[in-house]
């Protein structure tokens, strides 16, 4: 069975940056496309960022283009996402899956406020 176990949220004022991580079990991350997803308040789930187990980043949400990016270490098979600049729109619970998903994990929170 694969389970997700995503770390690194917290609250961080307007402009500030974070660094989220997944830890994988049940599932080798580099032979699948993964992404990290995001659920607002109130709003739908929504793709973030895509990872291929080739090329490497292939996609982001228009909206975070140039402030995020997705990587992933194969040798510990985690899935990290580097975000800076945050701001509000930002906020949301975060959660790693593969594409398409499976099981989803807890996600981590990340506030931004001042």
């Amino acid at each position: 069975q694969v389970h997700f176990v995503e770390s690194g949220g917290g609250l961080v004022e307007p402009g500030g940056s974070l660094r989220l991580s997944c830890a994988a079990s049940g599932l080798a991350m580099r032979e699948y496309a993964m992404a990290w997803y995001r659920q607002a308040p109130g709003k739908i789930r929504e793709t973030v960022a895509v990872i291929n187990p080739e090329t490497g980043p292939v996609d982001y949400r228009d909206s975070v283009k140039g402030r995020f990016t997705i990587s992933r270490d194969d040798d510990k098979n985690t899935l990290h996402l580097q975000m800076s600049n945050l701001n509000s729109a930002d906020t949301a619970v975060y959660y790693c899956n593969s594409v398409p998903s499976r099981s989803w994990g807890q996600g981590t929170q990340v506030t931004v406020s001042s």
